[in-house]
């Protein structure tokens, strides 16, 4: 059972770090906005 307890305290630090990994990017991290454009073929637009 100690190895049970030990391999769940593994596996949630790291999905914190990965939590923790995620919520850093989305504070400090601001995309730049670009336009898109995309050319699409007449046949595609007709189905």
């Amino acid at each position: 059972m100690p190895s049970l307890i030990r391999f769940l305290v593994i596996v949630g630090v790291l999905a914190a770090l990965a939590y923790a990994g995620m919520l850093a990017i989305v504070a400090y991290v601001s995309p730049q906005p670009r336009e898109m454009t995309q050319t699409i073929s007449p046949q595609r637009l007709n189905k």
